[in-house]
């Protein structure tokens, strides 16, 4: 037996919808603005210094969210949230107006069992290197009485936590850049287990610091265009040379359909079906040939009780690094098969850059976009399509999607070997 296959699904289980969406990127502060700009091609890359204070200068391209959190919150929630709490927060607002739902503990005073499930990569490192240089500048009286709080990687779903007043359990999946996506798979698992009504589920990041470019450049993982933003992050592209750091937070409301039939909600499509493996190969490179990702998106169609010739749409992790697109090509090409012919392939990161813990999530929505607007996102910066990789990817125009039913796959790639793929199906 594969070490990777998943249990025969149960047919019985109660299913998941999402009913909210709100993201945050460096595309848009909300979902509306930032799916109007990957649609047309907007570009979210610029050129940045992130070099240390008095060094040198360090340029690098980078996509930093295009509307400040800092802006959108109270000052006071500001000074009391690291950076990454402060996207998770504005993006959970969004995302519960868009389900109809409100802010507090009315839903809990209803009921309802709420749970969060908020993953990140980094967590509060902006907090601790800030608390640190601190500590240094002016001794243990400089650091803030805030500041364990804050460092924490529950952070961000904590405070997501207080926001809708999740008394059923508050949870934060920590996979390197499959966090967001874990968090999403165990939403799926609340729901279906009877352990929760409503979880808001999705990821966080706020990584872009001189210490972190400092160490992904020194792994030779970044994009070296920085002259060129606007071409730097090419998933997929013959000449991809790395990826581009973001920044943001993408987060769903998940209901049981029950709940979400009783009280009226509008319903965008299904969450389905959900695979995680590790490849325990590497902790900074995928298996050869993708093997682990192959596994992860098999087990999630198993899961859904999809076939490979359902799918019409998959949402790539697509990094934009030489090694991590090939493999991911072969793990699709392995799960699907003949069928991936007609699966239409989109990279997201080419406008938005790559947000670590937060990526799963924000592509998690942008694959639901996909689904109810039937339109497959383009790869804005798609040049020319490795001969290697062989998928039919989105280039730089939006692709319909067919009519009738329709299921998407979004796949997402962590360091450490995480592997996570979630399926949606649309609503109707």
């Amino acid at each position: 037996m594969s070490p990777w296959r998943a249990a025969a699904p149960d047919r019985h289980r109660t299913e998941a919808v999402v009913t909210g969406l709100g993201m945050t990127t460096a595309l848009g502060g909300d979902v509306p603005s930032t799916w109007t700009a990957l649609l047309e091609g907007a570009c979210g890359v610029e050129r940045v210094d992130y070099g240390v204070p008095g060094g040198p200068a360090q340029i690098y391209p980078a996509a930093p969210a295009a509307v400040d959190p800092a802006s959108v919150l109270s000052p006071v929630k500001v000074s009391h949230c690291d950076r990454s709490a402060q996207f998770a927060l504005v993006a959970a607002r969004e995302a519960l107006r868009d389900a109809g739902l409100p802010d507090g503990p009315s839903l809990v005073e209803r009921g309802s069992r709420v749970v969060v499930a908020v993953g990140v990569g980094l967590g509060g490192l902006l907090s601790i290197l800030e608390q640190n240089r601190r500590l240094e500048a002016g001794g243990p009286a400089r650091v803030s009485p805030r500041a364990i709080p804050v460092m924490l990687p529950n952070h961000p779903a904590a405070e997501v936590g207080l926001l809708v007043g999740a008394r059923a359990g508050v949870h934060t999946p920590v996979s390197a850049c499959a966090s967001g996506a874990e968090a999403v798979a165990q939403a799926l698992e609340l729901i279906r287990d009877g352990r929760a009504d409503v979880v808001v589920a999705g990821g966080a990041e706020a990584g872009l610091h001189p210490l972190v470019f400092a160490g992904f450049a020194r792994l030779r993982a970044l994009s070296r265009l920085s002259e060129d933003p606007d071409r730097a992050s090419r998933p997929f592209d013959a000449d991809r040379d790395g990826f581009v750091m973001g920044e943001g937070a993408g987060i769903l409301v998940v209901e049981s359909a029950e709940h979400a039939a009783a009280r009226g909600a509008r319903v965008h499509c299904r969450l389905t079906g959900a695979g995680i493996t590790n490849d325990s190969h590497h902790v900074a490179q995928p298996a050869p040939g993708g093997t682990g990702c192959a596994a992860a998106v098999s087990a999630a169609l198993h899961d859904a009780g999809l076939e490979p010739a359902d799918v019409r749409h998959v949402n790539a992790h697509a990094t934009s690094t030489p090694v991590g697109d090939l493999c991911e090509a072969q793990a699709l090409h392995t799960a699907f098969g003949k069928a991936l012919h007609d699966v239409a392939v989109s990279a997201p990161k080419a406008a938005l850059g790559h947000t670590l813990g937060a990526a799963g999530a924000i592509e998690a929505v942008t694959t639901v976009l996909a689904l109810r607007e039937r339109t497959a996102p383009p790869t804005r910066s798609l040049e020319r399509v490795d001969p290697a990789i062989e998928l039919n990817v989105v280039g730089r125009h939006p692709e319909s999607l067919p009519s009738g039913p329709l299921a998407a796959v979004s796949t997402s790639i962590g360091f450490g070997g995480h592997n996570v793929a979630l399926a949606f199906a649309n609503a109707s």
